[in-house]
């Protein structure tokens, strides 16, 4: 031991589990939020007003959140995955039936002074079921087929809610989440191997299949991915959004036009330029380095998140923090595809970039476990 650990071990127990946060993580997090505020206040036209502001308020009270669970041991958190992946799928089901209508979709629900979109608390929620049912389970049935089913089932149903909202990025991220947490927990490759063969077939299927009352997915879904194969063929319809955001990327250069110089979001040309497409607005107006900037610091919360499922010692806080770091991942390897044209548009945001609440809220709840994770490690 040494004696910064002996000198952290005599104070009481309150402040010892402040002085073992993870603060690297707490600066990280402060950074890429802060580079947020400046892009809202950026494409409001230097104001902070409609959407810097009320998301500064929503970090701070994330902030405050993610102390609070940090400060709740993991047993208590693992005890309680059930009971928040049971809740996550009941306001699934409420959204379907008093859901509000926004962009086309039924995805919201309204809790009181709280709009929340459950479809993104169930990212977590599913991360946290799955840990704590692989923790429970005895190893040496983690790859036999009775006991590889339940999973896949904690995985399909909230992932099929949220597909008829609907919501095909999120529903996607709901499986590769649940996939990443199996894979993590030893399941055969044989299963990923079939899945992966059905996935294929699945696809197929999609596109044999359009034009038919069977199609699998909704119109929107198909134009959607015609953008993404060639957004020439519709440059001032379907085509926009993305033609829009790589012309925005591509001006930007290596260090960016400047901060509020961005002529495609300062014009109005970018679409949904405050949510989805926010990344293209810094590399507007940062560039290459600004851009880049911030991919490394997203980098550095996902290697927090792996770091300390390396030093864990238990089977729950292994899978928990690498779930959760895999799902940090997706949100921006989905975001960043679909705004860089390698992907069809889904709709998913980039973390603390974009503006919403309840990506916001669930971020920092996912934050807070981590950290409570990393306090309450054995040392």
């Amino acid at each position: 031991m040494s004696f910064l650990e002996y000198q952290i071990k005599t104070v009481p127990g309150g402040i010892r589990k402040i002085l073992y946060l993870n603060w690297g993580l707490v600066l990280v997090l402060v950074a890429v939020a802060s580079m947020g505020f400046l892009m809202l206040y950026s494409v409001a036209g230097g104001s902070l007003q409609p959407w810097a502001e009320p998301q500064m308020k929503r970090f701070a009270a994330g902030l405050v959140l993610m102390f609070a669970i940090a400060m709740v041991p993991i047993w208590f958190i693992r005890n309680m995955a059930g009971l928040a992946y049971g809740i996550s799928v009941l306001l699934l089901l409420a959204v379907e039936f008093f859901g509000e209508v926004g962009m086309g979709a039924q995805r919201w629900i309204d809790i009181g002074p709280l709009r929340l979109q459950p479809s993104e608390l169930m990212k977590i929620t599913l991360v946290m079921m799955l840990a704590a049912y692989y923790d429970w389970l005895d190893t040496r049935k983690t790859s036999r087929p009775l006991w590889v089913l339940i999973p896949v089932a904690l995985i399909a149903v909230p992932a099929a809610l949220v597909l008829i909202q609907p919501n095909l990025g999120t529903a996607l991220m709901l499986l590769m989440g649940g996939a990443a947490v199996m894979f993590a927990a030893g399941v055969s490759l044989w299963y990923f191997g079939a899945v992966a063969a059905l996935g294929a077939g699945a696809i197929a299927s999609v596109f044999t299949l359009r034009g038919t009352p069977w199609q699998f997915l909704h119109d929107y879904q198909y134009r959607r991915i015609d953008t993404f194969l060639d957004p020439t063929t519709d440059p001032l319809g379907a085509g926009y959004n993305i033609i829009q955001a790589q012309i925005a990327l591509g001006s930007g250069g290596w260090s960016g036009k400047g901060f509020m110089q961005g002529t495609q979001s300062r014009l109005n040309f970018l679409p949904e330029k405050h949510t989805d497409f926010i990344f293209t607005t810094l590399a507007e107006e940062f560039g290459f380095i600004g851009a880049f900037s911030l991919l490394l610091l997203y980098g550095l919360i996902i290697f927090f998140c792996l770091a300390s499922a390396m030093q864990s010692k238990d089977r729950f806080s292994q899978l928990l923090l690498i779930g959760i770091g895999c799902t940090f991942f997706f949100y921006l390897a989905v975001n960043l595809s679909m705004v860089m044209g390698m992907a069809p548009v889904v709709g998913v945001p980039l973390p603390f970039l974009s503006y919403g609440g309840s990506v916001m809220l669930v971020l920092m709840v996912a934050f807070g476990v981590v950290q409570s994770a990393h306090v309450h490690r054995p040392r």
